[in-house]
């Protein structure tokens, strides 16, 4: 779809003579605003003897008038919620660019723009994993025209989701939650995002279809879709898409290239538990409560603890399964996400507040939580990240057996790169989340541990120049590393 062209004021003329001046001058005022408008800066509005006599007058009209509409309430709603996220990333345009070749055309500067949702006070925010892929400095515009920073922290390349942290220093808006459990094909929706840089353009339409499954590649595909009419243009991903009480409904993905009214969204109930689980599998990864719970079946029930670890803290302060965890911190906990975002910012070796529910009694308690346990693939993924910048994860049988098939081939396994350090031998290479590694140094790579034995290997020595292999978009390329020197640390 090309861009929108500049707009420009009417040009039809009058009917009657007698008001060719007031057209006149309200073509003007019309004029000066849309030329602030193509800019990006603040419209400039027109002149207030042009707009109105009394604008407490026209204020009150437009409240008590019938233009304010379910949309427009539903808009106003949400809106305080969405953020326009932007940043910038180099990537390599050819296979022999990510070779190592020298040739000038090697590497792209990609500005890339895109829409979040605030889903907590504290700043996390829900967009497409494809929005901040390999953006260094990811950039965040608020509602109120704020720039700050954000972090990601976590995401699941597969269903394009992912987690970020804006950096900032008083409670934000969260947006309104529904549910995709009740939709209806011909509901009014709403899709509000920075659609080509016009940041909180709002578009409307219905859900024309449900349960539509998108593949994309092996590495990433979309399930159990809403098929929306919508407007949905390249900046709306990561968006909010709203039912007509301002709650969100889904997480605005995608567009089929060369249709109109077709664009498509991840339902609310599928996003939520997505990154839920992602949140829950980053806390476990580097803190330990001692703890297993699950969520009730509604909204309110809090999270149920479902077992407790022998001898750990939290079996000393008496916590027993069936408990009910109803808030952490100040923090209500009415869910697993609720939970899961509560224990993000908890540091091993703390106190963590807790409010918990026994045979209808409530009692307050400080739990405290230690680092998580190593393992030797977590030890192997520690040293990856120190020496080379990956961590990865082994590729399933089955979809390695349906990459072999479409790329009639033969390998034996890889591994799928779930993260890259900026700045490490495997940034600097291109390599991104969602290849497959497939070898390194003449060694396959098909199991944590056969990464672990080749770091360990005599061979790869300090500052050592090694060769990989990796698959992409079922094509298989490669590289050198020049692998970075290992302290003690990263070797234990």
């Amino acid at each position: 779809m090309r861009p929108p062209s500049q707009l420009s004021p009417s040009n039809n003329r009058p009917l009657r003579q007698t008001r060719r001046w007031v057209r006149r001058l309200a073509g003007f005022g019309l004029t000066l605003s849309m030329v602030s408008a193509s800019s990006w800066t603040p419209a400039q509005g027109q002149h207030p003897e042009l707009a109105s006599f009394d604008p407490a007058v026209s204020s009150r009209h437009v409240a008590a008038s019938n233009r304010v509409t379910p949309t427009v309430r539903a808009v106003q709603r949400a809106s305080p919620s969405v953020v326009n996220l932007h940043g910038q990333k180099t990537i390599r345009q050819t296979a022999a660019g990510l070779a190592g070749a020298t040739d000038p055309g090697g590497f792209r500067q990609v500005n890339g723009m895109g829409t979040g949702v605030i889903i907590d006070p504290r700043g996390y925010v829900i967009t497409n994993y494809h929005v901040v892929e390999d953006v260094d400095n990811i950039r965040v515009t608020l509602h109120d025209g704020t720039v700050t920073s954000a972090e990601l922290i976590a995401a699941r390349p597969r269903n394009d989701l992912a987690l970020v942290k804006v950096d900032v220093q008083e409670d934000l808006p969260t947006i309104p939650r529904g549910t995709s459990s009740d939709l209806m094909v011909g509901e009014s929706v709403i899709a509000i995002g920075n659609a080509y840089g016009y940041v909180h353009t709002c578009t409307q339409g219905i859900i024309s279809a449900l349960h539509r499954d998108v593949p994309v590649n092996e590495t990433q595909d979309y399930e159990d879709l809403i098929q929306i009419s919508a407007g949905i243009n390249p900046g709306n991903s990561g968006g909010p898409l709203l039912n007509i009480d301002g709650e969100i409904i889904g997480v605005n993905v995608a567009v089929r290239v060369g249709a109109q009214q077709i664009a498509f969204a991840i339902p609310i109930d599928q996003v939520v538990g997505i990154v839920t689980t992602m949140i829950e599998d980053h806390n476990a990864n580097r803190l330990d409560t001692g703890l297993r719970t699950k969520g009730g079946p509604r909204d309110g029930d809090g999270v149920t603890i479902t077992h407790v670890s022998a001898s750990s803290p939290a079996e000393k302060e008496g916590l027993k399964p069936g408990d009910r965890v109803v808030r952490v911190g100040s923090q209500p906990v009415d869910d697993r996400l609720d939970y899961a975002l509560a224990l993000l910012k908890a540091e091993p070796g703390t106190q963590l507040p807790m409010a918990v529910q026994r045979g209808g009694e409530q009692f307050e308690l400080a739990l405290a939580t230690t680092a998580a346990p190593t393992t030797p693939d977590q030890d192997a993924n520690d040293a990856a990240w120190a020496v080379i910048g990956i961590r990865a994860r082994p590729v399933g049988s089955s979809a390695m057996n349906r990459l072999n098939s479409r790329m009639r081939t033969k390998y034996r396994g890889g591994l799928y790169i779930t993260a890259v350090r900026s700045g490490s031998a495997a940034a600097e290479q291109g390599i991104q989340v969602g290849d497959v590694l497939l070898g390194i140094h003449g060694w396959q790579t098909a199991t944590i541990d056969d990464l672990a034995g080749i770091l360990d290997h005599p061979e790869m020595q300090q500052n050592a120049r090694a060769k990989f292999y990796i698959v992409r978009r079922e094509q298989t390329l490669y590289g050198h590393f020049q692998l970075a020197t290992r302290t003690a640390d990263s070797r234990r």
